[in-house]
Formats: C-alpha cells, structure tokens, sequence
C-alpha cells in the first residue's frame, strides 16, 4: 500500500507540471521552513514583535525599508491600497471599505487586469479603492497616465505576469516616472516573480511577492517598501486585513523561506530542470504532430519551459484534449493549459520530485500511443471548456 498521505485520504496523488499554481497547493515548500514552522507551532510569541524580526528580514532581501507577511499577494495588494489610502488614520481603517476618503482612486492599465483566481480589479476594491482603469487592452500611452491622475488619486498598480499583455503597455520605469512626477506611490503586485530585488530598485514604493511561490514557504504574501507606506499597510490588520491574517508559522516559516533563499543553489537547480526539459524533448522528438519547444519564461525569471505543440491531424487527439487526459490518468499530471485553444500547453518542471520527470516522460508516451491507435482524431470541441469550467466548484463539496 502506498505511504503517500494523499490516497490515504482519497486525494488524487497528482504530478506538477503546471508551475507554482494556488491550484496545486503553489510549491513544494522547503525544509528550513518546515522546521521553523514545527518549532513555532508549540509555542507563543508576540505576532507584531514577530513581525518586527520579519521586517528586518524583508528588508534585507529586498532591499526595501521595511516589510511584513500576509495571508497572501492578493492580501498584499488589498492591504497596501487600503494603506495609501487610509494612511494611518485609524478611523477610517476601522470603516473600510465603506469609507470614501477623498483620495481612493487607484490607477490601473487596463492590460493589467487579469485574473490570477480572482480578478486583480477586485483585490482593490476590497480595500475601498475605486479602479481607474487607463489605455486599452494592448495600448497605455503616457498621455492616458498622465490625464487620469488627480487629486483623487491614492495609487498606481502595476501587475507582472505571464497574464498580462506583454507589448504595447507603460513599462514600470516610465509608469513610475509618471506617477512619482505627480506624488502617486507605485504598487508593484509581483507575485510569482524570482528577483526581489529589481522591482524597488526600479522605483516601486511598495513590492508584494508570494512567500509560497519561487521561495517554497507556507502560504503567505510579502509586502516591502517604503517603510510610511509598508506601516499603513500593516495598521491595516485592525480593520480588512483581520481577515487576511497569517499564523504566527506562516510568519515564521517565510522568515526561514527567506533566509534559505540566500543560501539555494540557484544554478543547480536551473541545471536540474533543464535536464527534465531535454528529456522531455527527447521523449517527443520524434513524435507524429508533436512540436517540443524549450523556452524562456516571459517575464524573465532565471528559468525555462517546454511548449508542447499538438497537430491534431498528425497526433490523432487536440491539444485541449491531451492535457485533459494526462490530468485524467493514473497518475494525474496537470500542465500549464492556459493557452490550448491556441493548440499548445507547457510543461513546467520547477515543482518535481526527483523521479517524477520519468513519470511525466511516460504518460506522455502512454497517451500520445493511445491518441495515434485511435481511429479518429479525439477533438472535443473547445466551447466545452468554457461551458463546463466551472461545473466542480458550482458542486462543491459534492
């Protein structure tokens, strides 16, 4: 019998190859976390004092002035634009978001309003803010900026993500410029990247990461910055950020993500994924319809991916169609499917076990064999994503 806790209590052992997805459980955190988070657990500790030791380990890594730990980026975002707009009047955190300080508009490129799980717009509505969305969907010129800033104006968001639109929009440079050149803080939501550093070296006043991403700690966000900012931040904690409170493990366990970041072996890992990546490009090489390509992650994260391309007439089965049935088999692997109508996923190795990248080599195999032993080409349509996706949670928890 397997030891894996997972089919013990009826979860799906599954394998990912998604990247660090909320989804998924985001990544494999790492053992100095682990331990901080066993050795807190028993005990108790004064959370603001704790928070304290955090700051100066924020600080430290990023190169901002102060910092803390949240429920998660999404907290981040929420309670930083809570921050700039409230200050530290605790009155009015008490009253958010119900309370319309003259100064809660919130500058956003329409390019950058994407959904990571839930709608970035709706993070800063929750702390009160009132989105002013500027440019277009592929187009933010510096006159669009320029114009929608006002007395009203609290912040400016700025998002990075492979979801965004990647051409056409302000660069963060210039957004700042732009922003600074009237008073307006820049609110950077860098969730998923590696560099905590070159956001607030690039002008950002505030930087949110995800302590439970790149750097394998507990589920947490991280907010660092300019310290009279980082504070109104974390006086949110008296009003909407209650509900966004991290344990004193997650605090303590991002603390030590933190710190074992410094010390990673950044290049052997990278070395390590490129070998799942060159297997996994041998394995499809010479596979009827399959294109295997190695690529560089697009918002320039030290690390690359597979892009699998799938000719539907050649490999008997739609791209849609092969992602679905490797997350389907035994065992489940889960891809980066975000872009199959396009006719292609990825395949991320950041999050494996050692041995699992054979795993994923072989389903591979198995379902492309499947596929091209098939009379016909296996092609759902593809309007049966977007009508059933949201089926499983609409049933939840049946």
């Amino acid at each position: 019998m397997s030891d894996d806790f997972r089919t013990k209590i009826g979860l799906r052992p599954v394998i990912n190859v998604s990247g660090t997805m909320t989804s998924l459980g985001a990544s494999i955190v790492v053992p100095e976390a682990i331990q901080a988070m066993g050795a807190i657990l028993p005990q108790f500790v004064e959370i603001n004092d704790l928070q304290r030791k955090a700051s100066k380990v924020i600080a430290r890594l990023t190169g901002g002035e102060a910092g803390f730990v949240t429920a998660s980026c999404s907290a981040g975002i929420s309670l930083a634009v809570a921050g700039a707009i409230t200050g530290n009047n605790l009155l009015a955190i008490e009253k958010l978001p119900d309370m319309t300080p003259e100064k809660n508009e919130v500058i956003v490129q329409m390019g950058h309003v994407v959904s990571y799980g839930a709608p970035v717009d709706q993070a800063i509505r929750l702390a009160g803010g009132k989105v002013m969305l500027i440019g277009q969907a592929t187009s933010t010129h510096r006159f669009h900026m320029e114009d929608a800033i006002s007395d009203k104006t609290a912040a400016a968001v700025y998002v990075v993500s492979h979801h965004v639109v990647d051409y056409g929009l302000l660069h963060l440079t210039e957004f700042v410029e732009i922003a600074h050149a009237k008073g307006v803080p820049v609110i950077v939501d860098a969730a998923s990247e590696y560099d905590l550093r070159l956001f607030l070296a690039q002008g950002a006043d505030v930087a949110l990461y995800s302590g439970h991403k790149f750097l394998g700690g507990p589920t947490s966000g991280i907010v660092a910055g300019k310290k009279e900012l980082v504070r109104s931040a974390f006086l949110q904690n008296m009003g909407i950020g209650r509900g966004m409170k991290v344990g004193k493990e997650s605090v303590y366990g991002t603390m030590a993500a933190l710190e074992a970041w410094e010390k990673r072996d950044h290049a052997g890992i990278r070395e390590r994924e490129s070998g799942y990546l060159h297997l996994w490009k041998e394995t499809l090489g010479e596979r009827p319809g399959i294109t295997a390509l190695i690529e560089p992650d697009p918002t320039n994260n030290p690390l690359e991916r597979m892009r699998v391309i799938v000719s539907p007439q050649e490999a008997h089965i739609t791209a849609w169609d092969l992602a679905a049935a490797l997350g389907r088999g035994n065992p489940p692997v889960i891809v980066r499917d975000h872009e199959v109508e396009h006719h292609y996923f990825y395949l991320d190795p950041c999050n494996l076990h050692p041995g699992q990248e054979k795993i994923v080599a072989a389903r591979l195999t198995e379902e492309l064999d499947k596929a091209r032993a098939s009379n016909e080409i296996i092609a759902t349509p593809i309007e049966n994503r977007s009508r059933h996706r949201f089926d499983g949670m609409l049933r939840w928890p049946d």
